[in-house]
């Protein structure tokens, strides 16, 4: 059956990816951020492409964790949003998972165990997120209590998220690589700072273990710099093809409300993708699309199944013929631009309609 709207995953990119986290971070040993179903990659197919490259993986939730483990990976996993129900913690034990801990809520959970089971914990610190973790003040006590709890492995691990890592002039990095350096120099365990862009630009912020995400699926965590400046190659790229080609003349408005207007006589392309394929909603006026090579203008509102296209008075674009929506030539940060948007958005967003194409 041929394909309408297709997303290929470029396995072969990832050792590349790979290759240059090792390279911003020679010394540290790399859990490859795959939460979110990898970041609209796949959960399984990611780990299993990353499994000879990677030391660990780093998950959100549970569940994800127990995926991994029954898809037959053996790497550690880090369950970065740790538990909240003793179920939970049944699990982590169950799949040998590791488990952030980051709340008095969970210290009670793990103060009532029973079982001789030990669990290994990453002490989640707050160092300026504000959004889990414990705060400088708490830290010596938290740790007293976790040294004495029996369901806890010992030593200790340490971990920290960054707020602002990917705006290299932002003085609240360094702030937070100071706190968190000073609040656990004198633990035993190990210890993660650093995200895609503390590897990429606070070199100081890498310790035993790098969290890398964005960047291993081939996409720049900084605004400013290109994945291609940064030498990486995107794994994802998203494609549909021509439906219609129609003329129209000058003065006709076109989609939904009406909102653009045609300047002049032109023919206009409907593309088989919209917001129920996972493309942007809010993609503007303008929003570069390859037909056949050649980039044309989205016009007109994004509808659930269909995008329009200026193709141009004189194209000779026509229905079947290939589209790239992102992709070689036309950077899934690029789109993110025009949606007023950030490409994490935009790759974790692919729904399941989309046919999922493996390149190796």
């Amino acid at each position: 059956m041929m394909r309408t709207t297709y997303a290929v995953i470029h396995l072969d990119a990832i050792a590349h990816n790979v290759a240059q986290v090792r390279l911003a971070a020679p010394c540290a040993k790399i859990m490859a951020v795959i939460k979110a179903n990898a970041y609209g990659h796949g959960l399984q197919r990611i780990a299993h492409a990353l499994e000879p490259h990677v030391e660990g993986f780093a998950v959100a939730r549970v569940q994800e964790g127990v995926r991994l483990r029954k898809a037959g990976i053996k790497q550690r996993i880090v369950v970065l949003e740790g538990f909240t129900h003793t179920q939970e913690l049944d699990d982590l034990h169950h799949y040998q998972l590791d488990a952030s801990v980051h709340s008095t809520h969970q210290l009670n959970i793990l103060h009532a165990q029973t079982t001789p089971a030990l669990l290994n914990v990453w002490v989640k610190l707050d160092t300026g997120m504000n959004r889990l973790g414990f705060k400088a003040h708490e830290v010596p006590s938290i740790y007293e209590q976790l040294m004495q709890c029996q369901a806890v492995r010992k030593p200790l691990n340490f971990m920290t998220h960054f707020a602002n890592a990917d705006d290299k002039s932002d003085p609240k990095t360094p702030v937070q690589i100071d706190l968190f350096t000073a609040l656990t120099a004198h633990y035993d365990g190990e210890k993660s700072m650093a995200n895609s862009a503390g590897i990429l630009a606070w070199p100081n912020a890498q310790t035993d273990w790098v969290r890398a995400g964005i960047m291993l699926y081939g996409i720049s965590p900084f605004a400013d710099i290109s994945a291609a400046q940064l030498h990486l190659k995107p794994l994802m790229s998203l494609h549909s093809r021509l439906i219609a080609v129609r003329d129209v003349q000058a003065g006709d408005t076109v989609g939904y409300s009406g909102l653009w207007t045609t300047p002049h006589a032109t023919k206009l392309g409907v593309v088989a993708i919209g917001y129920g394929d996972g493309y942007p909603r809010y993609a503007q006026h303008g929003t570069p699309v390859l037909i056949n090579g050649e980039r044309v203008p989205l016009v007109g509102r994004v509808s659930m199944d269909m995008i329009t296209v200026d193709l141009g008075a004189h194209s000779t674009a026509r229905a079947g013929d290939s589209v790239t929506l992102w992709g070689e030539g036309l950077p899934v940060e690029t789109i993110a631009r025009y949606a007023q948007t950030i490409p994490y958005t935009l790759v974790c967003g692919v729904t399941p309609r989309v046919d999922i194409v493996e390149s190796a």
